[in-house]
């Protein structure tokens, strides 16, 4: 189990397309969190899709690996940080 755990830490802390601001995903803020992804998406070089694509894709594979280690709160914090995301990117 705690492979697992290092492996997704690792993935999410140094990841191939994204260079993460430090502890984005902590941030209580969902607007915050998804303006950092895109800021982080946008100036990668690395990436393999679209800005939006690896944002999105960064987001929802942190959510998915911390499952039900996440409380109900966390989890809505992201969630919505996805709809942020959304916006920023004129997806809605």
């Amino acid at each position: 189990m705690a492979a697992k755990e290092k492996w997704s830490r690792e993935v999410t802390e140094h990841s191939d397309a994204l260079d993460l601001e430090n502890k984005v995903f902590a941030k209580d803020d969902p607007k915050e969190i998804a303006k950092s992804l895109k800021r982080s998406a946008e100036r990668s070089r690395r990436r393999k899709g679209t800005p939006y694509q690896s944002a999105m894709s960064m987001l929802t594979f942190y959510i998915n690996r911390a499952g039900d280690n996440l409380s109900a709160e966390r989890r809505k914090t992201l969630e919505a940080a996805k709809d942020e995301l959304r916006a920023l990117f004129d997806r809605d």
